[in-house]
This record gives structure tokens, C-alpha cells and sequence, in this order.
């Protein structure tokens, strides 16, 4: 298991005096994705993508990644995964292969097209809506309801198993609940949209996806990115600590998901589908 923290020496400052002591930072590595699709005479093996992300449960990001995109839309997809090896054999941490089964199609340049959409200066919100309604063209439609008591606590529990957080404090969460309140996976990463993708790969390599009566809470704030994400693997609430931004409203209130914000301190506000929301006692 690759070290998820670094330490450091740093000098310390406060009231004026200082003293030289070690710390310890978060890990921050880069992750290239290596794609392997087509017909088994017409194989190719392209470089897909590079996130920035803390190691570790590597090939559940990968998977997690691969889902959220609409690469794959089960884990039986995939043939193979695995970090690649180097010139001496031994195992590159931070390159990871996926090959495709050779019946799975996959327009390259319609890839490439959407990529820069997604990561583009300039496209609007509108766009990037109309362009998820065409991964997912259904809305995250779970009848599932979810006791108001039960969610106030869902922060606490994550951070309690947050272990990395505890020395660095530089790492987001993402965390996996049933709609009782069972914690099911946490995972943490210096880049929020990797720490959910890792938990939705866990959850797809457990045949959990879609996850229609599960509970995604996330360390701080809400974008289109992670909402992106939690439509896709079909969570339809997500509770996160911090704010959200407009877009992530919208398209939550589109496309079915129940969004929550400034979930701390024993309260919440709801900002789309608040008919998921159970405001009697949870008795259980």
C-alpha cells in the first residue's frame, strides 16, 4: 500500500516565537489512465486522461472514472486492469492499463471531443447539462426516502473514519451510506472528484451500481463535477458539507437528485427533490 502522507520538516510560528518540527503533508501524485479498446485485429492503446491524486485504491478510481464518464457501464467490461510495469519488470505506481473487451465500442474522437468540453473555459452550464442528459439520459428517479435524524449524523461518521485527514487535514472524503445510516466505504484523496470516484468504482467492482437507495456525503463543497458523478452511478441523494455551487443545483434539481448543502452541526439545507427527505423521527 503506497504512503498516503509525506513528512516534512517545517518551522512553526505563534506569539511571535517559532520552533522547527516535522509534519506531515498529504500526497499528491499524478495518475495517467491507459486505454486499450477495439476489435482484437484493430486494437489500440491510447494515453485516456491524467488526474492529480492521493495513491492508493488506484484501480478503483480508474473503474470509478471509467463509469462516470459513460466508458463503462459494468465492471465485466473491462478484461483487464492493472498498474503497468516498467523497463525492470517491477510494478509504475502512478500508470495505470485498462483494456476493454474487444465487442465494446468506443469512438475516440467523440472521447477526446467530450473531454474537452467537460474541462473547457467558456462552455456553459446549459452545455454541460445537455451533455450528461446524453450519458444518462434517464433521471435518477429512487423512490427511496431518507430519515432527516439519520442524515444529521452522516458527517460525523465519515469524519471519524477519515485516518489520513487526522495528520494532514489536507484531504477530502467521499463516503457511501445505505438510507439507514450504515457506513458502507469511505475513501479520501487530495482531489474531491477522485475520492468519489473511487468510492463509485468500490461500489460497481461490488455490483452495488445503480446505487438507487444509497446516501453519497462529501467533505465540502458541491459542483457540477461531483454531481456529475453521483447521476451517473444513480445515487439520488448527496449530502455535502460545504455549499454548492449553481450549476450543481441545477442540475441536481433536473436530473433527480435530492442535493444537500451545509450539512453540519446537526442541520441542513435541502436544495433540490426535498420529497426524499423524511421529516418524522426515525424510530429505529
Amino acid at each position: 500500500m503506497p504512503s498516503l502522507v509525506h513528512p516534512i520538516q517545517i518551522r512553526k510560528y505563534k506569539n511571535n516565537l517559532h520552533e522547527e518540527k516535522q509534519d506531515l503533508v498529504a500526497v499528491e501524485e499524478p495518475l495517467e489512465i491507459r486505454l486499450g479498446f477495439g476489435p482484437e485485429e484493430e486494437r489500440q492503446q491510447k494515453s485516456l486522461a491524467i488526474t492529480m491524486r492521493t495513491p492508493g485504491h488506484d484501480l478503483e478510481l480508474v473503474i470509478g472514472f471509467l463509469s462516470t464518464e459513460g466508458i463503462i457501464q459494468r465492471q465485466d467490461e473491462i478484461t483487464y486492469i492493472n498498474h503497468c510495469k516498467d523497463h525492470r519488470g517491477e510494478e509504475s505506481e502512478n500508470v495505470v492499463r485498462v483494456e476493454l473487451k474487444p465487442e465494446k465500442s468506443l469512438n475516440w474522437q467523440d472521447l477526446q471531443r467530450h473531454f474537452y468540453t467537460n474541462s473547457s473555459c467558456g462552455i456553459c452550464g446549459k452545455a454541460s447539462i445537455e451533455t450528461l442528459e446524453k450519458l444518462c439520459p434517464v433521471p435518477v428517479s429512487a423512490t427511496v426516502t431518507v430519515f432527516a435524524d439519520v442524515l444529521h449524523n452522516l458527517p460525523d461518521k465519515m469524519r471519524q473514519a477519515q485516518n489520513v485527514f487526522e495528520y494532514t487535514g489536507g484531504l477530502h472524503a467521499a463516503a457511501l451510506f445505505t438510507a439507514t445510516g450504515e457506513l458502507l466505504l469511505m475513501r479520501e484523496d487530495i482531489g474531491r472528484h477522485n475520492a468519489l470516484d473511487k468510492i463509485i468504482g468500490a461500489a460497481l467492482s461490488s455490483n452495488l451500481v445503480p446505487l438507487h437507495s444509497h446516501i453519497v456525503v462529501l467533505s465540502g463543497r458541491s459542483c457540477f463535477e461531483l454531481v456529475q458523478k453521483a447521476v451517473m452511478a444513480g445515487v439520488p441523494v448527496v449530502s455535502a458539507v460545504g455549499a454548492p455551487s449553481s450549476l450543481a443545483v441545477k442540475t441536481a434539481e433536473k436530473l433527480g437528485v435530492t442535493l444537500l448543502g451545509f450539512s453540519r452541526n446537526n442541520g441542513f439545507n435541502v436544495y433540490s427533490n426535498a420529497y426524499r427527505i423524511n421529516e418524522n423521527q426515525n424510530t429505529k
